[in-house]
């Protein structure tokens, strides 16, 4: 059995016999009977868990497996950083729960997080602070923009994900996957969103001219459009539960445009694609544009201790001391890793290293463009989805996408799906990744796919 501290020093995963192997079967049936039914992970990678480092993790049946699913992209320097290990340790011994009070600690990390946004909006954006998810901070979004412009009414746009609370679940257009009870917000419209490998406009790319941003502008602007003028528009510049569908600079930077003219703060949901996911800090950097209002969660900290917050313009700071709190807003162990890994950004080129790895997967995995089965492969530096799809309906093959995951697997890769029908696997590895493990990654999800198509019942 390989021991914990050869993890790190592993590039070739190791898994012997069936999974669930017999230990992770047992937890996993145990699970089965305490928690709640709305658990999702284990369902398609049965395996439980032991211990990890960088980019493995080794199950408790001693299978050892590279992790491009990274808690979901929270894990932005890999499983246990010993850096970021030692910040929380220190921590642990000074403060760990601070409410909104000020602290040394909160001070560093508020520092550190407007410095590494875009230097035209450093001096004009506030921060705060809300509950430990991302959804929480949508709902904070939703609430600052309303109370700002006095307006009730939000656009988002359709295959977005907002998150699972009630407000940000209304903003969510996957509504069979992630919208599974009534909508009971009100005011939400959904408009089309830059897809092109699925038009939500049955368009081509000769006869389109971004069409979708087209049919937002003259729905705002006609005043029989039947939309009223809204608190905001929310979006995200890759769809990333919709499948890893990045918009187009011209979708973006229209909307962009559209919004500023009208008076409409944009709102761009930044919980997977930002602290560095896209080779920027964050994603909307790469569109050359300056939203509103951004919203980060997920990978602040690093190392998984829940953080997250709203940077949003000054002008619209005119909510009310109290009118949004939250009792985990002041994790100090979060802002002691947050600012040791904001360290590590900068001294150690990991931006540098998410373009080079994203445009090296991008190379080894290009052949798969040629494979009828599959529909796209689209991607920004270290998030990448591959979607599948029937070549002779162009309906999503999310059987097969499954079936992808599972094979990958068995052979030591761990993969998540999502977009329509789930039948887009993506990619979502820690952003220092090493090249030797970007290779066998990429080596392990190609054999998976031939033997996927081999042996599925679609093929």
């Amino acid at each position: 059995m390989t021991s914990f501290h050869q993890l790190d020093a592993l590039t070739t995963p190791q898994v012997t016999g069936d999974l669930p192997g017999p230990r992770s079967a047992e937890f996993l049936a145990r699970q089965q009977g305490y928690e709640s039914n709305a658990r999702s992970y284990p369902r398609r990678l049965p395996i439980a868990i032991e211990q990890a480092a960088g980019s493995l993790v080794r199950d408790v049946d001693g299978n050892v497996f590279i992790d491009f699913l990274a808690g979901a992209g929270v894990l932005s320097l890999g499983h246990n950083h010993p850096e970021l290990v030692a910040a929380v340790t220190a921590q642990l011994g000074v403060l760990t729960h601070g409410l909104d009070f000020p602290t040394p600690i909160r001070e560093a990390f508020v520092e550190a997080q407007l410095a590494l946004l875009p230097e035209p909006m450093r001096d004009r954006m506030k921060i705060h602070f809300c509950g430990p998810t991302g959804a929480n901070a949508v709902d904070a979004a939703l609430k600052l923009c309303k109370t700002a412009t006095g307006r009730g009414d939000v656009i988002t746009f359709q295959g977005g994900f907002h998150g699972s609370s009630h407000a940000a679940m209304a903003l969510t257009g996957l509504v069979s996957q992630k919208r599974p009870i009534a909508n009971g917000v009100p005011g939400v419209h959904f408009f089309p969103y830059s897809y092109c490998a699925r038009c939500p406009l049955g368009l081509t790319p000769d006869s389109c001219a971004t069409n979708c941003v087209t049919y937002l502008e003259r729905a705002l602007t006609d005043g029989n459009g039947g939309v009223p003028l809204p608190a905001a528009v929310v979006m995200e510049m890759i769809q990333g539960e919709g499948g890893i569908i990045p918009a187009t600079t011209d979708f973006v930077r229209r909307v962009r445009t559209l919004t500023r003219e009208l008076g409409i703060p944009l709102v761009v949901d930044e919980v997977q694609t930002g602290c560095g996911r896209t080779g920027t800090w964050f994603a909307f950097e790469e569109y050359g544009i300056e939203p509103d209002v951004i919203i980060a969660s997920k990978a602040l900290s690093g190392i998984g201790t829940p953080v997250a917050l709203i940077l949003y313009d000054a002008a619209l700071d005119t909510w009310a001391p109290g009118a949004h709190t939250g009792t985990f807003r002041g994790n100090q162990l979060a802002f002691a890793a947050g600012v040791a890994a904001a360290r590590i950004v900068r001294r150690d080129d990991i931006l540098g290293n998410v373009t080079r790895r994203g445009e090296q997967i991008a190379d080894l995995l290009k052949s798969l463009l040629d494979d009828p089965w599959v529909l796209d492969l689209r991607g920004r530096g270290l998030i990448w989805g591959i979607e599948f799809a029937d070549p002779a309906t162009g309906r999503p093959a999310g059987a097969l996408a499954a079936a992808v995951q599972s094979a990958a697997l068995r052979r030591g890769l761990i993969v998540e799906v999502g977009g329509r029908e789930d039948g887009v696997v993506r990619l979502m590895p820690p952003l220092n990744v090493t090249a030797a493990t970007v290779e066998t990654a990429c080596s392990i999800l190609l054999a998976a796919i031939r033997s996927a198509k081999a042996t599925h019942q679609e093929v």
